[in-house]
């Protein structure tokens, strides 16, 4: 098997786990695979000399920094992100500096959503630029022992009898080529995924909607944003005429206030030329709205609007994940934090079969539980640049000429029967694009079917799955149904600590978790009984009154949805594999024929 014959005099290096990338798939599989207990370690790689250059991903979604809470980096990201209180909204405007046309509140700080975020999760949103992010990220994966590669090329792999893999690598300084034989193969090398590409995984593609250009610029508008503060800044002038090459555009937060990204989308069905530095810098200056205040221009990058995902993501003990095995353009801010929760979901697996704690068939819910989700990603993700397209109209964006701009957008000003028709258009359009800035459901909302979720006892009792929110994408289900993530609650003890404590943090930490109440301490002994008989550690909490934890809020009760002397099996990435619903029968018998289930024992 393979595209090569082994050349016996190149080194080979000897691992269990290549991954191929560093980027915020591949760096935080590194970092979950690391952590403990179970840790391991392997050798990273990327054909870069370094990490990002480019602030491409960065917003941070509330699922993502339950994962790298588990593993105490969510404060590490948080000392180099900027708040939330900077993303308070998103505008259409004229230009940065002069008037606006609208604006909506956007990433949980609409005041009527606040409940809704966090009713949701112990996290929140925050901006945190890729140039900030990957680099705590493989910082720790190197403190955890990680043999970190930069200016290494994947070339090409060969699977051996033994079932492992030889990979052909190339140091891009030295240009030596050697080989590195490993158990495990990741492939999270992104768009142009070599590793994906041989082992022959297919995608499934939607016709792209066209190019995209990134320009980041330094230029300091901290004088101008006190009263136009959010990190999205969509820019509309009528009055000019579009260049071909950034018909429209919007202006994205870095760092307050000094440094941002303007996207330009050229014209539709433009045949693209590579503008000149001088073209990018005037259109850049019409944006900010000011020819007096300096401006560099840092970097200029392209990137296509695509609508990919694989149809699985998984072949043998091949991995591919992160923008691999779903590409899609940045709206909703999915990109990294999928990338992460792929990661997330593939680690714990890793470890408990490479500790034969479970069957290698454990390792076959990876594909069936995130594809699914990456293709909803990628679908809602190009639902939201179309969201777009209804404000561009009902702004009269769209329209051909500047005359007829001019025109179209005079009649919003007009007390006519009209102008009163556009308003109530464009007011509908821009509320609509809350589905992009309010999706606490779609960036919430995962649901796992998989050997690694017992389902047995609801089908028998017949309880239906729960029914998703009205609009899925915009709010969040709170639900014990096995499969779906953990709710979270504050709890505390009867003498208080400072700080709550989240039923997100009692569980994770690589290890299962019952959670039960009053009357359930056979749970708990049952759960002392399985770990031992498995060898695989499950811990068990008491919640409730004079429990191990208060259920100060008594927002738990609402959310567990079994009774007291019940209890929720919750895997290490914090997702309900299991419940019953009340006390019954032999508790460690049950609990051991589920905990078979899930780990394929």
């Amino acid at each position: 098997m393979g595209d090569f014959n082994k050349d016996d005099s190149l080194p080979t290096a000897e691992t269990k786990l290549l991954i191929v990338g560093t980027g915020p798939a591949g760096a935080s599989l590194a970092c979950f695979l690391s952590h403990p207990p179970y840790s391991m370690k392997g050798i990273i790689i990327s054909a870069a000399s370094t990490t990002s250059q480019t602030p491409r991903a960065h917003i941070t979604n509330p699922a993502a920094f339950e994962c790298l809470r588990d593993i105490a980096l969510e404060e590490t990201c948080l000392a180099q992100a900027t708040t939330g209180d900077c993303m308070t909204h998103t505008r259409w405007c004229h230009d940065m500096t002069g008037e606006e046309y609208a604006r909506i509140y956007s990433w949980g700080n609409d005041p009527k959503r606040k409940p809704d975020y966090e009713s949701a999760s112990p996290c929140s949103h925050v901006d945190l630029p890729q140039t900030e992010f990957e680099p705590i990220l493989v910082r720790r994966a190197a403190a955890e022992g990680w043999d970190v590669r930069f200016s290494t090329s994947f070339l090409s792999y060969e699977m051996q009898v033994d079932g492992s893999f030889l990979s052909r690598l190339k140091d891009n300084l030295t240009k030596q080529e050697f080989y590195v034989r490993s158990q495990y193969l990741f492939g999270c090398d992104g768009a142009r995924s070599q590793v994906l590409r041989q082992a022959g995984i297919p995608l499934n593609k939607k016709p792209g909607q066209g190019l995209a250009m990134n320009i980041l610029v330094d230029v300091d508008l901290s004088d101008f944003v006190e009263a136009r503060k959010g990190n999205l800044h969509w820019v509309f002038q009528p009055e000019r005429e579009y260049p071909d090459f950034a018909w429209a555009g919007l202006i994205r937060m870095v760092k307050p206030w000094n440094q941002w990204m303007f996207i330009f989308f050229p014209r539709p069905g433009y045949e693209w030329k590579d503008p000149t530095h001088e073209q990018w810098m005037q259109r850049c200056k019409e944006i900010v709205g000011r020819d007096d205040i300096p401006l560099k221009i840092l970097d200029i990058s392209k990137w296509n609007i695509n609508e990919i995902v694989a149809e699985y993501y998984s072949d043998g003990n091949i991995f591919c994940l992160g923008d691999a095995v779903h590409r899609h353009p940045p709206f909703n801010g999915l990109g990294s934090n999928t990338c992460v929760q792929d990661a997330y979901n593939l680690a714990w697996k890793i470890k408990y079969v490479s500790h034969d704690l479970a069957s290698p068939s454990l390792l076959e819910s990876y594909s069936k539980e995130r594809q699914p989700v990456g293709l909803g990603v990628i679908t809602r993700a190009n639902q939201g640049i179309r969201d777009h397209t209804p404000v561009w109209d009902a702004m009269g964006l769209t329209q051909p000429s500047v005359e007829e701009r001019m025109e179209f957008f005079r009649t919003l000003s007009e007390p006519s029967k009209l102008g009163r028709e556009r308003r109530k258009i464009l007011d509908a359009a821009i509320e609509n694009t809350s589905q992009e800035f309010h999706g606490i459901g779609v960036e919430m909302n995962h649901y796992y079917e998989s050997g690694a979720v017992h389902l047995t006892d609801e089908v028998k009792a017949s309880r239906k799955k729960p029914e998703w929110p009205k609009d899925s994408t915009l709010y969040h289900l709170s639900t014990t149904y096995p499969g779906h993530r953990l709710p979270h609650a504050w709890l505390n003890h009867r003498m208080p600590l400072k700080n709550h404590v989240s039923t997100i943090d009692l569980t994770g930490h690589g290890v299962f978790c019952l959670l039960t109440g009053i009357g359930g301490e056979q749970w708990k002994e049952a759960a002392q009984s399985v770990s031992k008989d498995l060898g695989v550690e499950i811990r068990a909490y008491g919640i409730g009154w004079g429990q191990d934890y208060e259920d100060v809020y008594r927002d738990w009760e609402k959310r567990r949805e079994v009774e007291e002397d019940g209890a929720i099996l919750v895997r290490p990435d914090r997702f309900v594999c299991w419940r019953a619903m009340q006390l019954d029968g032999d508790c460690t018998k049950k609990l051991s024929e589920v905990m078979r289930t899930v780990l394929g024992r």
